[in-house]
This record gives C-alpha cells, structure tokens and sequence, in this order.
C-alpha cells in the first residue's frame, strides 16, 4: 500500500450503526480520519459516506483493515472503494470545435488544481488541434458522420481501453453518444450542458432565454445517459443577467460558466465526492 491520505466511500441501505461500525474499524487499525462526510437519504433509503483517513503515524494503511472493510460491507450490503488522495483520474477529453471547457480543464490540471491525468483529446474534427497542440497530449482524430457512427464510436472505445482512461468528459464534444455507448459509459462520463437543465434545452438555448426575458442563466454538468441531457445532475452553475443582455452577451457568459460548472463537476468526480442513485445524486463538500 502507499502512503498517506486514502479515500474510503462507502454507499448501502441506510440503517442504525454505520458510522458507529467504520469508526471502530479505524480505531481497530489506529487509522486517524481526518475529515468525514455522511448523508443518510430518507426518500431512497440509501446511505453515503465518504472518509479521509490514514494510517498509523500517517503511514501506510494496514492490510488486515481491507479485510474488515470487506467483511463489513458484506454485512451492510454496500458498494465500497477505497484511493490514494495522491493519484489523478486518467481522463480523456472529447472535443469539437469549442476550446473553452477543454483549456478550463487542462489548465487546472497542469496546475495540480484539478487531481486528473489527461490521457488524450479526441475531436471529430481537427480544427482545435494546433491550438491544443502546446499540451503535448496525444490528439486523436475521429471523424464521424451518420453512416461511420458505430464506427467511430468502437474506435472511441478503443482508445479508453488503451489510454486507460477513467472518466471521459465531452467538453462541448458536439456529437450524440449512441445508447449503447452511454450504458456502457455509465458513471464514467460527463457532459457539459449550456443552458440550467432542465430548462431552455436543444438548439440556441440562450436565444430562447433571451426570448422569455430570463434574468438568469446557467450551465449544468451531468452524467451522460441514454435519455439526452436527462443524467443525474452534478453541478449547476448560475448568473444574474439583465434586460441589456443581448444573445450574444448571454452566450460569452454563458461560455464561463460552463468552464466553471464542468470544472467543478470533474473535481467532484475525480476526488470521489459525488454518489448516483435512482436518478439523482449526492455531491459532498470537500
């Protein structure tokens, strides 16, 4: 095992003792927890929990404690994992023709900002490639059009498996996944949505704003599903605008918060604060 911070996450059915039960197996190994966060759903009947611990004088962590985690997630019936605070999401970037989310991204990364490991961009087109080209990340071209699609979309899946790549993030990639890709995908991929879901949705979302005279606008980053822009939910994003606003105006705001909203919302994935359960999810504070 490494050494320093780990990251236990733990999701089951929601009863009496659980806090109790994970407390005692860090105090059974002398692992510190150094910050915790809980939440216990009382519509689902779901619990979450997400611990930052180490082990004893912050050194490694005891193997026999992953037994105990085991043999107490068996009791509890819960999906668990536990991560080195230290190691970044491999993450593969799609792209088209708009930089702003994907350099939003990439900055914080190169940065430490953002604990992620940018294995690639893949664009269906070719248009952003010099201008990503000072990252020195593998560019992957992968034209699509309708009679390619599948196609395309084995060669997409070709590439996560030799990248390696964890987390997969449309960063304004403006091409619908296909169902199956989406299932496949499923809690792995993020997309950026311009428009405060679930409002305003399809094409020139910020012209049918400024058309009802709306005084705020958004972006929502969600998880990608087969039902389009209909995934649980991450991040949302808002600002307040006025009557001066013209689409335009609204639409280079619009750009920000967007980088914002994604930036938050792969941060949240990336350090396994966020839960999906039945639709909704559960995004702790850091």
């Amino acid at each position: 095992m490494t050494r320093g911070d780990h990251i236990l996450t733990l999701s089951c059915p929601d009863r009496v003792g659980i806090v109790a039960t994970l407390a005692r197996l860090m105090e059974r190994h002398d692992c510190f927890i150094a910050s915790s966060r809980t939440f216990g759903d009382t519509e689902s009947g779901q619990f979450f929990a997400r611990l930052v611990f180490h082990g004893p004088a912050g050194g490694e962590i005891p193997v026999a404690l992953l037994g105990d985690l085991e043999e107490a997630a068996e009791d509890l019936e819960a999906d668990w994992n536990v991560s080195p605070v230290s190691q970044r999401m491999k993450t593969l970037l799609l792209v088209s023709k708009s930089d702003h989310c994907a350099n939003t991204l990439l900055y914080a990364a190169r940065r430490k900002e953002l604990p992620i490991e940018v294995v690639g961009i893949v664009s269906n087109h070719d248009a952003l490639k010099d201008q990503f080209a000072h990252f020195g990340l593998p560019w992957i071209s992968i034209p699509v059009t309708p009679e390619t699609k599948q196609s395309a979309e084995a060669r997409l899946f070709d590439v996560i498996e030799e990248t390696g790549a964890e987390l997969t993030v449309l960063a304004r990639y403006m091409q619908v996944l296909s169902d199956e890709a989406c299932r496949k995908l499923e809690g792995r991929c993020i997309n950026i949505h311009h428009s405060f879901l679930p409002s305003f949705k399809g094409a020139r979302p910020y012209h049918q704003a400024h058309a009802r005279g709306v005084k705020v606008i958004g972006a929502t980053a969600h998880y990608v599903t087969a039902d389009l822009d209909e995934g649980p939910i991450i991040t949302q994003v808002t600002e307040s605008i006025d009557h001066t606003y013209t689409p335009a105006d609204m639409i280079e705001t619009g750009r920000h918060l967007e980088g914002t909203a994604l930036l938050r919302a792969v941060k949240a994935h990336a350090e396994h604060r966020v839960f999906s359960h039945a639709g909704r999810t559960v995004v702790f504070a850091r």
